[in-house]
């Protein structure tokens, strides 16, 4: 059954416009702020014992039109042994005609998920839990991240950590809530992504300047993250 809490949700994503500029791959920022991401990513999976995806089941949480599910193929895992799955049907109908054949990708929601406990050896998630206003299903969500997730597996996080305050429905998520929002695990969590805005000022002029104010902590408004589940 859909929520209230949902609901806002598909009607929010609705009212964003298809094509923005911000987040084409002309834009110099936002090459930048996928490149560097690219890279943090596989770095903290080498750091957490995974040097190859190839064995790997995978879950996507909130999948969008599948651009993670296409860069984890890209990163050597393979496509039969990942599954995505969106709120919004109009973006299960595009993730699914950009992918590659024998990914599964399903629309339902993240607050009650189809499979087996213990299945997943990664279930991603990436800026969902920035669109959840309500608590409850932050938990609901979350629980069932770690539920579906083998033991000694991990969720891989990204997400926003600060509010943005040009946007009211991005709410950041803070190491207190991440916490909280998954207790009993083993949590690494490092601040990354200096703030689009500026990125996307800087980076037509100089991309050292970019690295530069990667630097300062302050500047930084995303958390990535390892969340491991315990093996007992």
């Amino acid at each position: 059954m859909s929520t209230a809490e949902e609901d806002r949700i598909r009607e929010k994503y609705k009212r964003r416009k298809p094509g923005d500029s911000r987040y084409s791959w002309f834009n110099p920022g936002h090459v930048y702020m996928m490149q560097e991401r690219e890279r943090r990513v596989l770095e903290l999976l080498k750091k957490s014992g995974i040097e190859s995806l190839a064995e790997q089941r995978i879950l996507e949480i909130g999948c969008g039109q599948g651009a993670w599910l296409r860069d984890l193929v890209r990163w050597g895992a393979q496509p039969d042994l990942l599954t995505g799955v969106d709120l919004l049907s109009d973006r299960v109908d595009e993730a699914r005609r950009l992918c590659p054949a024998g990914i599964q990708i399903h629309c339902g929601s993240a607050a009650s998920l189809g499979f087996p406990a213990d299945v997943f050896d990664i279930v991603l998630q990436s800026t969902v839990f920035t669109s959840i206003q309500e608590e409850a299903l932050k938990q609901q969500v979350s629980a069932e991240m770690t539920r579906v997730t083998r033991r000694g597996g991990i969720i891989l996080w990204y997400d926003f950590r600060v509010n943005n305050p040009q946007n009211p429905d991005v709410s950041g998520i803070t190491k207190r809530e991440i916490l909280k929002l998954f207790p009993g695990c083993e949590i690494a969590l490092y601040s990354i992504t200096v703030a689009p805005p500026l990125v996307r000022r800087l980076a037509p002029w100089s991309w050292l300047t970019c690295y530069l104010a990667g630097k300062v902590p302050w500047l930084r408004t995303h958390y990535l993250g390892i969340i491991r589940k315990r093996e007992r």
